[in-house]
């Protein structure tokens, strides 16, 4: 019988942000802002030999009510700004931005990523995501111009144009015109930036529709998912790893690693106690209302967070909340949560802490080290982007107590082995046209 070599397991790290993961009523967090912040947690994540520090990305501030919703974060910095700096102070880990397709054109864009790319000696990714949003569109020139059915193939062309770009040096130097002449774009000239250590930044995509996932088997180098459970997890690798080789691109060409939290305790009942403390933190009773009211596209302060569910349908197209994606059929989700309410006897806030946890991998960290193996080996990702609930130390138990057990199993790596991205994602480098 042939045994299966234990395959390797790949970790990033995401800086919290605008989102309902972060605790920021604890003491222990910090700016979301001030550098030391993002290099506190960069640092840490390089300790323990991540691949890479993620940033996401927003264009815009949400609104709930026609104003700035106050329960999430106010304030998001440029990411490749804090990047750049990043890379002054941490060594091997890469560093990923995301940057929005819809928003954005291919020679300037192409132009920081390459930066980037040289500043780190080889760390740079990019993180490609779009927008249909008129909303967001509302703070460019262009406002919400752009047809939801076009953004994924102006991203596809987007990304095709920044790897011309990036191609038009070629590796001993010599940098040659460039032209290209689309639907979405149509420039020539000669790009300033010399071929950069990796050839391409890494091209990173968060998306989980169909076009989400086609786009990514064409297009992307890794793929963030939200898929947390074994089950989910191994039909979304099997579909998205089904579709590369039309594309020409054999299974290991793109890597999918699943955003996951994760809570530890010396045993496995403290690690649900923690666990659901931190879930009653993150749903506060304000925030089960507008988890309420996002479904219901309207106003319910006047029902009591722990109090039944309304007794009202949702309104369908609502736009009470703004700049939040959309949650897919409100009328059915609100159908599953009062269903949920009712089986279990819960509440509003009770039911939207169960219907909405996020904690993926809860218990001791021998528990939580075997489960991420577990995961690795039967296909259901290659590797976890971790988000913390706490801004800057939410990796350092992580890092200091799972980091150490993976390490013994063999399944993660105990040094950097390369100085680039790509090395670290056992990704081959893009071949350079002479």
């Amino acid at each position: 019988m042939t045994v299966r070599p234990r395959r390797k397991i790949h970790l990033a790290a995401h800086f919290p942000g605008v989102n309902s993961t972060t605790v920021w009523a604890d003491p222990r967090s910090r700016s979301q802002i001030a550098f030391s912040s993002f290099e506190q947690l960069a640092r840490t994540a390089e300790r323990g030999r991540f691949d890479f520090f993620f940033l996401a990305e927003g264009l815009r501030l949400r609104e709930h009510k026609g104003r700035i919703h106050d329960l999430d974060v106010v304030g998001r910095p440029e990411s490749l700004t804090v990047l750049n700096a990043l890379a002054a102070v941490t060594e091997r880990i890469g560093l990923a931005a995301t940057v929005n397709a819809t928003f954005n054109e291919p020679y300037e864009l192409a132009r920081r990523l390459a930066t980037l790319d040289h500043l780190s000696g080889g760390r740079a990714a990019w993180n490609v995501v779009t927008s249909s949003d008129a909303f967001t569109g509302e703070n460019f020139r262009r406002g919400g111009y752009l047809d939801r059915a076009d953004r994924y193939t102006r991203a596809a062309e987007f990304v095709d144009v920044a790897r011309e770009l990036w191609d038009s040096w070629t590796p001993d130097g010599v940098s040659r015109p460039f032209a290209h002449r689309g639907r979405h774009f149509d420039i020539a000239g000669e790009f300033t930036v010399p071929r950069s250590p990796q050839g391409h930044p890494v091209v990173i995509q968060a998306g989980d529709s169909g076009e989400g996932r086609e786009f990514a088997a064409r297009t992307a180098d890794v793929i963030f998912t939200r898929h947390g459970t074994l089950e989910d997890g191994r039909a979304f690798y099997a579909d998205v790893k089904g579709r590369l080789a039309k594309y020409g691109r054999s299974v290991d060409d793109l890597k999918i690693m699943p955003g996951v939290s994760v809570v530890l305790g010396d045993t496995a009942a403290e690690a649900q106690e923690r666990a659901a403390e931190i879930r009653r933190q993150q749903v506060s009773p304000q925030n089960a209302i507008l988890a309420l009211e996002q479904i219901w596209g309207t106003d319910l302060s006047a029902y009591d967070p722990d109090g039944p569910f309304p007794d009202i349908d949702p309104v369908p197209e609502s736009s009470i909340t703004q700049g939040r994606t959309r949650r897919g059929d409100t009328v059915a989700m609100a159908e599953k949560w009062r269903a949920l309410s009712r089986e279990k006897g819960l509440s509003i806030r009770q039911t939207v802490i169960e219907a909405s946890g996020r904690q993926s991998f809860i218990g001791t960290p021998e528990a939580v080290a075997a489960e991420l193996e577990t995961f690795v080996r039967q296909d259901a990702a290659d590797g976890f982007i971790l988000v913390p609930h706490l801004t800057p130390g939410g990796l350092d138990e992580f890092v200091d107590r799972v980091v150490p057990l993976l390490q013994e199993r063999g399944v993660f790596r105990t040094e950097y082995r390369g100085t680039t991205l790509r090395s670290h994602l056992g990704l081959p480098d893009p071949a350079g046209k002479g």
